[in-house]
């Protein structure tokens, strides 16, 4: 850039504050759009929230704004080329779907009815995810406005789903069908989290999830637990012990080859999340758990963030109401949940828990088993160049050091990056107490704002600095 950084981080800000008002009101607009995708009934509004979002992408400068249809929900695409033929081409993902959400809920206020109170702004989507895509819009204003350009300084392109919080069930196809079109260099994805209101930091990973529904089947009804219990086999006894086996003494997933090929932690990203402000007991009582548990040697950091886990999710069979009633009952069920890390592949995963349940299961004990969709992990490399701009774009727009997490949880970001062949990286600017899926869902304005500015600063960022990558 011509400017000095002074006068750029000046010239971002008074972009940025002349058109504070502005940006509030369209994203308030945006946020009256109750674009639940999991609920039928409000299908049209997910129609009607991904052409609000096309037309403000168009009225931002994108020249190219369409909207995709898929089999559920539409997404929106949007691109704006560069200047310069050789410069970058980045990805910005996120969603515009949102989670149900009435006011008996627990709603202080209509959860779409936007409300201000304390500089925060509430509304269901206010921080998943419409307010953190939204923020790219007056970020690339922003940059154009702070280095005098007429296109951003990379080839700027954004593809915002409209079925995250159902799953993303038809995303990979979507993006597998347009992958010409959504080619790129990086991917940036705008739905996560900062560590805190205080502490800036950058995601380098999500896991991957791996889920599955086990049915064990013996007599054909309910049978007298007097006349037949001891002598046959037991379906909710099966279940029980498959459920015991699971993990060994140290608390590793027990069952062969689960851990093949993962990506261990370096020494370097040890001590990364041990730059973290950690507060474990205060970490539990925010989990309204009473003890730390996990994989031996390992830091409960490392556990939710960059070990692959297994979980019981639900268990069940036999009576369940009132009193007693002594039967073998003729069937059990249970439902696990495995969280992936680098390098482990749901496939291979899924092979290998057929294999086991299968090697446990007593005769006479029928059993059926049934894996949902499986989302994959992915890792961005610290010494991506790509990363390092998003840090410094960070930096710059906080004013202070970033720090660097990853996400326990998982998401659809790992498919563009297996189709698109892009590294992933994340940039977000929501925090904890931002009551994701919940009551009260907020936004620190404060916060969005600085979304805003580091999203200005990036553009430049990559354009300079990539083609001098290693």
């Amino acid at each position: 850039m011509s400017q000095s950084v002074d006068s750029a981080v000046s010239a971002v800000r008074t972009c940025i504050e002349r058109h504070r008002a502005a940006f509030l009101d369209d994203l308030a607009e945006w946020l009256r759009i109750p674009s639940v995708s999991a609920q039928p009934d409000h299908a049209p509004d997910v129609r009607r929230s991904a052409d609000w979002l096309a037309a403000k992408l168009k009225e931002t400068g994108f020249p190219t704004t369409e909207v995709w249809q898929t089999p559920g929900a539409p997404a929106v695409f949007a691109e704006w080329p560069a200047d310069d033929a050789e410069a970058p081409t980045v990805l910005v993902y996120g969603h515009h779907d949102v989670q149900p959400a009435a006011r008996e809920d627990g709603w202080d206020s209509d959860p779409f009815e936007p409300v201000t109170r304390e500089n925060r702004l509430y509304a269901r989507g206010a921080a998943d995810d419409k307010g953190q895509v939204f923020f790219h819009t007056l970020g690339v204003r922003a940059h154009l406005a702070a280095t005098g350009r007429t296109a951003p300084a990379v080839n700027l392109k954004l593809l915002i789903e409209g079925e995250e919080e159902s799953g993303s069930p038809h995303f990979r196809a979507l993006v597998e069908e347009h992958s010409g079109r959504l080619a790129a260099d990086a991917v940036i994805v705008s739905d996560t989290s900062m560590w805190d209101e205080h502490t800036p930091t950058v995601c380098t990973g999500m896991r991957g999830l791996a889920e599955c529904e086990i049915q064990f089947h013996g007599p054909d009804q309910d049978i007298h637990s007097g006349a037949f219990g001891g002598a046959v086999p037991n379906p909710a006894t099966a279940a029980a012990r498959l459920v015991a086996a699971l993990h060994d003494e140290h608390a590793r997933v027990a069952i062969p080859g689960f851990y093949d090929g993962i990506v261990e932690l370096t020494d370097q990203e040890r001590e990364l999340f041990a730059e973290l402000p950690f507060d474990e007991e205060q970490w539990l009582r925010t989990a309204k758990s009473y003890a730390i548990q996990g994989e031996a040697g390992h830091t409960t950091l490392e556990r939710i963030w960059a070990r692959p886990t297994a979980e019981v999710n639900g268990i069940g069979g036999g009576y369940q109401g009132p009193g007693s009633k002594t039967i073998i009952p003729s069937s059990a069920m249970v439902k696990l949940s495995f969280r992936l890390v680098s390098g482990q592949d749901p496939e291979r995963i899924e092979q290998a828990v057929r294999a086991w349940v299968a090697d446990r299961m007593p005769a006479g004990i029928r059993h059926e088993i049934t894996f949902a969709p499986a989302t994959r992990p992915c890792l961005t490399p610290l010494d991506h160049p790509a990363l390092k701009s998003v840090a410094r774009a960070m930096s710059r727009a906080f004013e202070r050091p970033v720090l660097f997490t990853r996400v326990g949880g998982s998401g659809p970001a790992a498919d563009l990056q297996d189709v698109l062949g892009a590294p992933v990286l994340f940039l977000g600017i929501s925090v904890p107490s931002d009551g994701w899926h919940a009551p009260n869902e907020k936004v620190e304005l404060d916060l969005l704002l600085k979304g805003v500015e580091t999203s200005a600063y990036l553009w430049a960022d990559l354009a300079e600095n990539w083609r001098h990558a290693p």
